[in-house]
């Protein structure tokens, strides 16, 4: 049940009630997309569209300190690129958006919007590499792809989506696996450090991975309803594409090698994943590293003289000090209308100044995350709030970890795992098999999330057919 101090955006649907139109009342009352007419594709409005640049820029910096070079590549593929090869085309084939016609004419080769561009990458990699000398190849992209979906919500599950997709190619198998593993450990280190959100990090099944790899491992969060959300992926595909699209390389002893090539991507659905880690019945609550404002300043009695001067030297100086501020002057509504607002949009620190704070050289400050206020000295309050970022950081993660904790729980049997998927992760033994796996998602809606590093066995028979079971397994309902 919310806590009663935090019901005050009575319009937002308290959790607890309806998750699912908690999150759609918070994504719209947010303001952060809008419906389009096109059926499962949004338009990002700006508080969205920041909240998104901020995400691309905290993992561009961590790709390029990881000597990752940018691209682009076009959004249309020919046919005959997808068809070469053939787990990864039947994996995609049933959400491929088609263009078949241009202007008048009717194409002789049909175009897919790209649901994703190994097949593209595949096709100017073989013309790229000649030699040992060329590798590795460490590219990524920042794009859109679509994908035709049958059941649409908004950040989670579009038609199209904003992404980043890193495609690499390098001389040895264990040059690549090493590039999977490293660009996991970035995605993992981003959510956690600056998305505030705990994740659990393996390798998932066969049946789960992305089609045409060899091995996919992923970074899986847990949502306040005790849903996993998959907030991205590293792939190995070995030679899976090379040996189709003919990426080869002229050894330093000169003989023709295939390429081993990987990908990874993560996309808007970390948008979602922070509003359903984070928020509550009062809307949003952003880490700070994403945060589109991270203070708002709210004069009080501003009609007063020197009020809004003060608070416009302040806002500067905060500025200064390298905080995204936003100086709420609007003379058209209230400061309680402010502070509603700006609680709904999730800004971790909000500042009020007014006549008495003036007189005491100081200014009233309110946590987002705790909800604690203190009137703080205006000297140094840039410094203060820069190293009071950090603590909501690690605040929020704390909290989000301390509720992912309480939620998982170690499974031996059916009737265990049924019971903990309905609303939290399920950690159990597996033997491995498929069958298992279609078995526990007929009987539940559960599907496997990943195997973790850390494969200490937690029993010895598989919590589905009671066989011997080596493979520790996450299970849970996901988005």
């Amino acid at each position: 049940m919310a806590d009663k101090k935090q019901e005050f955006v009575t319009h937002i649907t308290p959790r607890d009630k309806d998750f699912s139109q908690w999150y759609t009342d918070v994504v719209t009352m947010a303001d952060l997309m809008d419906y389009t007419p096109v059926r499962g594709c949004m338009a990002m409005k700006p508080y969205g569209n920041r909240i998104w640049e901020l995400i691309r820029e905290g993992l561009d910096r961590r790709f390029q300190e990881t000597g990752h070079e940018n691209v682009s590549m076009p959004m249309l593929i020919p046919e005959s690129l997808l068809l070469k090869e053939a787990e990864h085309v039947e994996g995609f084939a049933p959400e491929v958006a088609w263009v078949t016609q241009g202007g008048t004419e009717k194409l002789q080769e049909r175009l897919a919007v790209r649901p994703t561009s190994e097949t593209i990458f595949c096709t100017m990699f073989a013309k790229w590499v000649e030699s040992w000398r060329d590798l590795p190849l460490k590219y990524n992209q920042w794009c859109s792809v679509m994908r035709w979906e049958k059941t649409t919500r908004p950040f989670l599950r579009t038609a199209e989506f904003w992404w980043q997709e890193g495609h690499t190619v390098h001389a040895t198998a264990e040059e690549a696996e090493e590039e999977t593993m490293t660009m996991l450990n970035v995605y993992r280190d981003f959510a956690e450090q600056e998305l505030a959100m705990p994740v659990f990090c393996g390798q998932k099944s066969d049946k789960e991975k992305f089609a045409g790899a060899r091995a996919t491992y992923s970074i899986e969060a847990m949502m306040q309803d005790g849903k996993a959300l998959q907030a991205g992926t590293s792939h190995n595909f070995g030679t899976n594409f090379s040996v189709p699209f003919n990426v080869q390389y002229l050894s330093k002893e000169g003989k023709l090698e295939y390429c081993h090539e990987t990908s990874w991507g993560a996309s808007t659905r970390l948008i979602g994943a922070i509003i359903m880690t984070h928020g509550d019945e009062r809307g949003l609550k952003l880490p700070p590293a994403i945060a589109p404002y991270q203070v708002v300043l709210v004069p009080v009695a501003a009609h007063k003289g020197g009020v809004l001067e003060k608070c416009a030297e302040v806002a500067e100086e905060l500025r200064k000090a390298g905080l995204r501020v936003k100086l709420d002057d609007r003379d058209n509504v209230s400061p309680g209308f402010k502070f509603n607002e700006w609680e709904l949009k999730g800004v971790p620190v909000r500042v009020e100044i007014g006549p008495r704070d003036i007189e005491k050289g100081a200014a009233m400050v309110c946590r987002r995350d705790t909800f604690e206020k203190a009137s703080l000295p205006l000297e140094g309050l840039g410094e203060t709030l820069v190293k009071m970022m950090d603590d909501i950081t690690a605040n929020m993660f704390r909290v989000a970890d301390e509720f992912r904790k309480a939620h998982t729980k170690d499974v031996f049997n059916m009737d265990e795992l049924g019971e903990q998927v309905n609303g939290g992760y399920a950690r159990a033994m597996w033997c491995g098999d498929r069958a298992c796996e279609d078995e526990i998602k007929n009987r539940f809606s559960a599907t496997s999330r990943n195997m973790p590093f850390d494969q200490t066995p937690i029993g010895e028979t598989c919590v589905c057919c009671g066989k011997k079971a080596n493979k520790v397994m996450y299970f849970a309902k996901a988005y």
